[in-house]
C-alpha cells in the first residue's frame, strides 16, 4: 500500500515536471515567434518618430533639394504625406464602394446555394483569387482601366485593383457569417410571411454584422499596404488628387519613392511606422467589433 502510494507520487510529480517543461517550450517558442515582429516595431518607432509632426500629416512631400538642405543641416525634412495620404484613402473608399456590396451579395448566394455546380465554381475562383499576386491584378487593372477607361494612370485604376483583391476575403467571411447564424431566425421571417430579399436585408446582414464588418476591416487592412498594383495603375501625384480619374498617390507608393532617394530616408521610416499604426488600428477595431456584436 505504502509502495503503491510512493509510485503514485512519482508519477504526478513526473507530469507536473512535464506540464512545466512543455509551458516553459511554448513560452520560449512563443516569445522566438513575436521577436521580429517586437524588433520590427522598436526599429520603426526609433527611426520614425522623429519626423512625425503636424506638417507630417497636413503638408505634401518636399523635394530633393529641400530634403537635402535638411538632412546636411541636421534638421527634420519638411513637408510630409498628406497626399500620399488622402490618395489612399480616396482609393480604398472606391474600392470599398466597388467590393463590398458585390461581394456580400456573392457571399450570401454561395450560403443559400452551397450544393450547386456554379456556386461551387464560385467559391473556386475565389480561392483562386486569393492566391493571384498582387501584380497580377495591377497588369489587368491596367489593360481593364488605363488603357480601356481613363486612358492614363488614374486612381479609378488603383481602385479596382484594390476592390478585386478585397472580394475572396469579404466573400468568405460572408459565406461562414451566415453559416454561423441560427436557420430558425430565417425560417422565423419566413413563417411571418417576410419576402425573402427582406429576410435577407432586415435580419440576416444585421444578425451577422460583427462578422461581415470584421471582414470588411480585415480586407481593407490587406489593401492598404499594396504597392505592386499601384505602381502600374495610379503612378503617383505630387499634389492633391481627389479626382479619380488623375493619377493620384499613395502611402505605401511614397514609401517607394522614397526609398530610391537617399535624402528621403528618413520619410521613409515615419512613412512605415504611419502605415503600421493604421493597418494595426484597423485590426484592434474589427477586433472589437466582433468581440462587441458577436
Amino acid at each position: 500500500m505504502e509502495k503503491a502510494l510512493i509510485n503514485k507520487n512519482e508519477g504526478s510529480n513526473w507530469r507536473e515536471l512535464k506540464n512545466k517543461l512543455f509551458f516553459g517550450l511554448v513560452i520560449v517558442l512563443s516569445g522566438i515567434t513575436i521577436m521580429p515582429i517586437l524588433l520590427i516595431v522598436y526599429k520603426l518607432l526609433s527611426k520614425g518618430l522623429r519626423q512625425i509632426n503636424l506638417d507630417f500629416f497636413f503638408k505634401v512631400a518636399p523635394d530633393t533639394l529641400q530634403a537635402m538642405s535638411a538632412v546636411q543641416s541636421g534638421e527634420i525634412i519638411p513637408g510630409g504625406i498628406a497626399n500620399g495620404i488622402t490618395g489612399t484613402l480616396l482609393m480604398v473608399a472606391v474600392a470599398s464602394l466597388i467590393a463590398i456590396p458585390v461581394s456580400i451579395l456573392i457571399g450570401i448566394f454561395l450560403y443559400e446555394n452551397p450544393g450547386k455546380k456554379y456556386a461551387s465554381l464560385i467559391r473556386n475562383l475565389t480561392d483562386i483569387l486569393q492566391g493571384v499576386p498582387s501584380v497580377v491584378l495591377g497588369l489587368i487593372a491596367y489593360f481593364w482601366i488605363v488603357k480601356g477607361v481613363t486612358n492614363g494612370f488614374s486612381a479609378l485604376a488603383g481602385s479596382v485593383a484594390l476592390s478585386i483583391m478585397m472580394l475572396p476575403l469579404i466573400i468568405r467571411s460572408t459565406e461562414e457569417t451566415m453559416k454561423m447564424i441560427p436557420v430558425s431566425i430565417k425560417e422565423a421571417g419566413a413563417a411571418l410571411g417576410v419576402p425573402y430579399h427582406r429576410i435577407i436585408f432586415k435580419i440576416m446582414i444585421p444578425s451577422g454584422f460583427s462578422g461581415l464588418m470584421t471582414g470588411i476591416l480585415l480586407s481593407i487592412s490587406r489593401v492598404l499596404g499594396e504597392t505592386a498594383p499601384l505602381m502600374l495603375t495610379t503612378l503617383g501625384n505630387r499634389a492633391i488628387n481627389f479626382n479619380i480619374t488623375k493619377p493620384t498617390s499613395a502611402v505605401p507608393l511614397q514609401i517607394w519613392e522614397f526609398y530610391n532617394n537617399p535624402n528621403m530616408i528618413d520619410l521613409v521610416w515615419s512613412s512605415s511606422l504611419f502605415l503600421v499604426g493604421f493597418v494595426l488600428t484597423l485590426n484592434i477595431i474589427a477586433k472589437r467589433i466582433s468581440t462587441k456584436y458577436s
